[in-house]
């Protein structure tokens, strides 16, 4: 995977920085046709020098190593040119004169984006069959007393892979097998998609994290109807916590955390009844009893409501709070035979 040329007074050296745990096979279309004796020689020799695998989505680099056996400072600069495009790779230098005896490293780095096989650029569209491309690295080179310039070239090629999973579930040998590679890549980009998707299902079924077109499965799963007057994350909140609202229903406890979770006003667990933002005071009378009544004190004749009750929202603003809603959600939440009033005022 290096390829080196001993010309003096530059010596070039092209070395790949990540080795392929497959040898790639030339797949893509090519300019000038072989016969299959020489493309046989070829593959038997392995003589395409330094070469490089390109998986879509990570980087890899290319090093080159520039060594000065002259005695006088070369001055250099570095050209790549090739079928690729130029947004492939960036080139960075540690400088521009090579003192003699002296060595210097350059990095050619490339990335091709994720999307690499789904995209559908300009370029692509008139080479969609093209995976393998032949690139070439240029030194000019001067030194300052001879005068002149000179070219220093080493030749590389570039193989575009998809990274393929199913491989490692394969024996080694077949793991050696470019073609195998490729092939598996069809099925992964198939089938994945749908083992992702049973990976997250818990996702799918957390009502704060599906997406929205399965709520209304959600909310029939937990016999919950949705009301398209809220906001959907207030929807989503209701779902999620229907199983809890039902346990505590016809209590001052399942009324009050419904609202809570409706108007979203603080519970207040620790305040005194009458200070709390959302107040449930129960009305408690015995009537005109004979023998326990006290006249003009605790008596009423033709009055008074059994089993009834006050609720009372003390909101911030007013205009936060939908009425006709929570006289749904209390006639809802009772007891039949409960009666009830409601109060909505600023918390004073």
């Amino acid at each position: 995977m290096t390829q080196a040329r001993d010309i003096l007074p530059l010596r070039l050296q092209l070395t790949a920085m990540q080795l392929p745990e497959v040898a790639p096979q030339e797949i893509g279309r090519t300019s000038e046709p072989q016969s299959a004796l020489a493309r046989l020689a070829s593959t038997a020799t392995d003589s395409r020098g330094c070469y490089l695998t390109l998986y879509p989505g990570e980087p890899a680099e290319i090093l080159v190593q520039l060594e000065n056996q002259g005695n006088q400072t070369l001055h250099l600069d570095i050209q790549i040119k090739g079928d690729f495009p130029s947004q492939w790779y960036r080139l960075g230098m540690e400088g521009r004169e090579l003192p003699p005896r002296g060595r210097m490293e350059a990095v050619v780095r490339f990335y091709l984006m994720a999307d690499f096989f789904e995209s559908n650029d300009d370029w692509q569209s008139s080479q969609s069959h093209r995976l393998d491309y032949r690139g070439q690295i240029y030194v000019h080179y001067s030194q300052p007393q001879m005068g002149g310039q000179q070219i220093e070239s080493a030749t590389f090629n570039l193989y575009v892979r998809p990274r393929s999973l199913y491989v490692n579930f394969l024996p080694e040998l077949y793991r050696e097998v470019d073609f195998i590679s490729r092939l598996l890549k069809i099925f992964e980009q198939t089938f994945e998609p749908t083992v992702q998707a049973m990976d997250a299902m818990w996702a799918y079924l957390d009502p704060l994290m599906t997406p929205e077109a399965l709520l209304p499965f959600l909310s029939h799963w937990v016999g919950w109807t949705l009301q398209t007057s809220l906001s959907l994350n207030r929807q989503r909140y209701l779902i999620r916590q229907a199983m809890e609202i039902y346990r505590w229903r016809g209590t001052r406890r399942g009324l009050r955390f419904y609202l809570h979770l409706f108007t979203d006003l603080p519970l207040d667990e620790l305040l005194p009844e009458h200070q709390k933002h959302i107040s449930i005071q129960e009305v408690f009378g015995q009537g005109f009893v004979m023998g326990n009544t006290r006249l003009n004190r605790d008596s009423r004749i033709g009055g008074g409501q059994p089993y009834h009750f006050i609720v009372t929202l003390r909101p911030d603003d007013r205009s936060q709070i939908d009425e006709v809603l929570v006289h749904q959600i209390i006639q809802q939440e009772k007891p039949a035979f409960c009666t009830y009033e409601l109060y909505i005022g600023a918390l004073l």
